[in-house]
């Protein structure tokens, strides 16, 4: 009997040890926030390998690009990520954006339609993810119909946030902008094109990480 319960004790500390290390983190906020150059960093800093394209044309990322065992080491802690790179939120998403950029008309209705779809996969995929990295342009107006919907998302599922404030290197990017915005999360200053502050931001996922 005693041999059981120690099995059965030991079992349950593997579970719980295992759910611990391996946690699945989301990526989420606006069309070329910089989510994928993000996540694509963090890949490359740990695995060697990207986890998708980025491009100046909205909606590069059309479906959930998912990342397995991604091993993130931290002032001698260590944990596994399991990285999902979701597809720009966007309340509206209408074809003719893109042909600003040069795209053929029948390229840009497909885009359109994918965008859409990616949106809603992207939203179904909250209920999985274990926290949310929200990636912002800080060189942008935090108080948009977007963010305030992909918060409010997260606050009705109860999901531990980190906020990156992206593309820091620019000139016009305004943290503090976002901090006032969204005060009850943390907001971390990073360049992901760049890699500046990265350190910064593996402590806050690290402090994440503990939320959950």
């Amino acid at each position: 009997m005693l041999k059981i319960l120690k099995n059965f004790s030991l079992r349950i500390f593997r579970a719980l040890f295992k759910r611990r290390e391996s946690l699945k983190i989301g990526f989420y906020g606006p069309p070329n926030s910089g989510k994928t150059s993000l996540a694509n960093r963090i890949c490359k800093d740990w695995t060697g390998e990207e986890i998708g394209s980025v491009s100046n044309v909205p909606h590069e990322t059309r479906n959930v690009q998912v990342k397995e065992k991604v091993n993130i080491e931290y002032k001698g802690k260590e944990l596994m990520f399991k990285i999902i790179d979701t597809p720009g939120i966007a309340t509206k998403i209408d074809y003719e954006e893109f042909l600003k950029f040069g795209l053929k008309k029948s390229v840009a209705k497909k885009r359109a339609k994918e965008a859409t779809q990616g949106i809603i996969e992207a939203i179904q995929w909250l209920d999985d993810v274990d926290a949310v990295i929200i990636v912002l342009d800080a060189t942008q107006n935090p108080y948009s119909q977007v963010n305030i919907t992909i918060i409010g998302n997260l606050v009705a599922r109860k999901k531990p946030v980190l906020i990156a404030a992206n593309k820091i290197d620019l000139r016009k990017a305004e943290i503090k902008k976002i901090e006032s915005a969204f005060p009850e999360y943390e907001v971390v200053g990073i360049s992901a094109k760049e890699g500046i502050n990265m350190e910064e931001f593996y402590e806050s996922l690290f402090k994440l990480s503990k939320k959950i």
